[in-house]
């Protein structure tokens, strides 16, 4: 067995206790259907809908339809928890539709991008191994779970608290987050599509302000959740506020930002008007 089969056999259990801690944290004081915690069930359903998308993907090597199944694991598994949570109040409504919303448009624009590139190169390597493809597919379980906690906390939870200031200024954090995610990767969308841009990198518009302001949107929408649910945590669903910290870490310092300027350094680096956009552009956080 090769190294890298034998370690990824080693975190599949791994993996799969994160995932019941944290489902066993977010079910205190949680409603629950036929005894089981509807925030537990949940978090099984988002992992089962992976296992089960995994089959086919990995018989037809292919990972096309990977971001597909997590926007519409997202979409499922935070509609099913709102159906069953009584009653439904006006907090767990506009929580629900700020996930969907956001799921539906970058499903749609994920899948739109990999039918158009036929392929996603990180996943060259990674499908021929069984176990490190399931992997994969089991980590994006733990990722739904992981960035939906605070929305999905505050749905099944027995607490309910009218829309208050948290409401509404979470909301206003989220379109803003939401707006700059949507703008940036229409920006370079247009700048990828246009033939005389072949070989260059984009430093117009949002990414003139920041190298990567398509990050920056997604973590602020997810910290606009996180503060609509607040006030109605209590006790072990405080671990519900890992939402955004998970998603700034993992973009941050794991699998976006690291990846994507290592790809740009291969490919531009050395060169003068690259060199002088990394000087004078910010990795994250936008420029004024």
């Amino acid at each position: 067995m090769k190294t890298t089969d034998r370690n990824a056999l080693i975190a599949f259990p791994i993996l799969i206790l994160i995932g019941f801690l944290v489902a066993l944290a977010g079910s205190q004081g949680g409603a629950s259907i036929a005894g089981v915690p509807l925030f537990a069930l949940s978090v099984g359903l988002a992992f089962l809908i992976q296992w089960l998308a995994f089959i086919p993907a990995y018989l037809l090597q292919t990972e096309k339809f990977f971001d597909l199944t997590g926007s519409l694991t997202y979409i499922s598994v935070i509609t099913l928890a709102l159906i069953l949570s009584q009653p439904i109040d006006g907090r767990t409504i506009l929580l629900w539709a700020v996930v969907v919303i956001w799921a539906v448009r970058l499903g749609s624009f994920l899948f739109g991008r990999i039918k158009k590139a036929g392929k996603d190169d990180r996943f060259d390597e990674i499908k021929p191994s069984f176990i490190r493809f399931l992997n994969v597919w089991t980590i994006q379980g733990l990722w739904v779970t992981f960035t939906m906690a605070a929305a999905l906390v505050a749905i099944t939870t027995t607490t309910r608290r009218e829309l208050d200031l948290f409401a509404i200024l979470g909301f206003l954090v989220w379109v803003l987050g939401f707006a700059i995610e949507v703008a940036a990767d229409a920006q370079k969308s247009r700048f990828n599509a246009n033939p005389a841009n072949k070989g260059k990198f984009i430093q117009t518009g949002l990414w003139s302000r920041s190298r990567h302001p398509n990050y920056f949107g997604e973590i602020v929408l997810w910290v606009g959740v996180a503060m609509i649910a607040l006030p109605v945590l209590q006790g072990w669903q405080w671990v519900a506020l890992i939402s955004p910290v998970f998603v700034a870490l993992l973009l941050t310092r794991v699998s976006g930002i690291p990846l994507l300027e290592k790809k740009a350094d291969k490919k531009w680096g050395g060169q003068e008007d690259y060199e002088a956009y990394k000087k004078r552009t910010p990795v994250l956080i936008p420029r004024l």
